[in-house]
């Protein structure tokens, strides 16, 4: 049996920013705060990138989806990507502008209303095209194809959409031009929280496959990944490489960010419930891994620690949640003193797929969800979660 730790991603949360002079206690816990002066910074950045190099910007949807922050989104981003018919009709409603859904498989009882709420449907498989694509058609939307670039540049094999054996897209390898019969562009997404070179390199890979098929394609789709928005990411490599390749191709070119449009732009405050001894100090907390951060135990990955100590200094106590699962562990983490029962403490860099991926599992409590503004200390509840919330998603 092989016993290979899985390995560990590394958290690309920056600098805490604003958040370092927040008042924890002026806040519920747990709670979700989402800094909205932030949030918009990143989408001025997005739309800079935009603008310079004439490619439409989508919002991923499965990454960040908090529609009560939709008109800052839209004041800068072009539309939205959703992954099926939920989606679709949030992005609708709440955010305008393009909606462009994908799908890795679609119900026959979903797509009339999936093409009526997308202006573009894309599809996972020739399969899938050759099913539904009148049907999509004729709901208004034009069609296309998602593809697998055979190409991996993913730091963890399953968040890898390029591993072999992936599920999600066609391999290049096997594409045929009677496959995009109809299709009005491909779509391609292998990244996860990379810089420009990665971006470069899978087109490297892919552009000479795709060459034949060029003339007959309206888009690109190079969907998300991407970290833009990042301090150290090289914009201006990527703004001329947009540019470059929509000439080359004669193509208009889609981004679709999630992560870096909320990035460093939100935070899961917390409190401590215990502190207990075995094998070292252990605090127990109100928040859990399992119930609010499940990418801590799926990538796995450590969330930084706002205000935590530098390497080799303070107190080490591991921290787990306060569910009934063993594994319910966030993490081992420094503190200049001893946690103490109603410390509160905040992760880092929690606006995107942390709020999204929420259960209430074994009965823990929602986190709330709070909107701050840095620039004026505006502070207000979004939304509370209760036993209603709980019972209403049982029977």
């Amino acid at each position: 049996m092989d016993e290979t730790p899985a390995p560990m991603m590394q958290t690309q949360a920056g600098d805490p920013g604003a958040f370092a002079r927040l008042d924890l206690a002026r806040l519920p816990s747990p709670a979700f705060v989402v800094d909205e002066a932030r949030l918009e910074a990143n989408c001025r950045v997005l739309a800079g990138v935009a603008e310079a190099s004439g490619a439409t910007m989508l919002l991923a949807l499965k990454a960040f989806s908090m529609w009560a922050a939709a008109p800052v989104v839209m004041r800068h981003l072009s539309g939205c990507c959703a992954s099926g018919l939920w989606e679709a009709r949030l992005a609708r409603a709440r955010f305008g502008g393009i909606v462009e859904t994908f799908a890795a498989g679609y119900k026959a009882s979903e797509i009339d209303e999936i093409a009526a709420l997308s202006d573009t449907v894309v599809f996972n498989s020739p399969g899938q095209a050759a099913r539904f694509g009148r049907a999509a058609r004729a709901g208004g939307a034009d069609l296309g194809l998602r593809i697998n670039p055979e190409h991996s540049e993913g730091e963890v094999p399953r968040y890898d959409p390029a591993a072999p054996g992936s599920r999600l897209g066609h391999p290049v390898s096997q594409l045929e031009a009677a496959h995009l019969e109809g299709m009005a562009g491909l779509h391609m997404h292998t990244l996860c929280e990379q810089d420009f070179e990665p971006l470069r390199r899978t087109w490297d890979a892919v552009a000479p496959r795709l060459a034949p098929h060029f003339g007959g394609l309206d888009w690109l789709n190079l969907g998300g990944g991407h970290h833009i928005t990042r301090a150290d990411y090289d914009r201006a490599a990527l703004s001329a490489f947009l540019r470059e390749t929509a000439a080359a191709t004669g193509c208009r070119i889609f981004l679709e960010p999630g992560e870096a449009v909320a990035l460093d732009a939100g935070i899961l405050v917390g409190e401590v419930l215990d502190v207990m001894e075995n094998d070292g100090p252990i605090a127990i907390l109100d928040i859990s891994a399992t119930c609010h951060m499940p990418d801590v135990i799926e990538a796995p990955y450590r969330p930084a620690l706002l205000g935590e100590p530098p390497e080799g200094k303070g107190i080490a106590v591991r921290l787990g949640g306060p569910s009934c699962l063993a594994g319910d562990v966030i993490g081992s983490y420094r503190f200049a003193r001893m946690p103490r029962p109603g410390d509160r403490l905040a992760f880092l860099d929690q606006a995107h797929y942390s709020m999204v991926k929420t259960t209430t599992f074994n009965g823990v409590a929602l986190p709330a969800i709070w909107l701050w503004n840095s620039e004026t200390d505006a502070l207000g509840e979004v939304r509370a979660f209760g036993q209603a919330d709980f019972e209403g998603r049982l029977s």
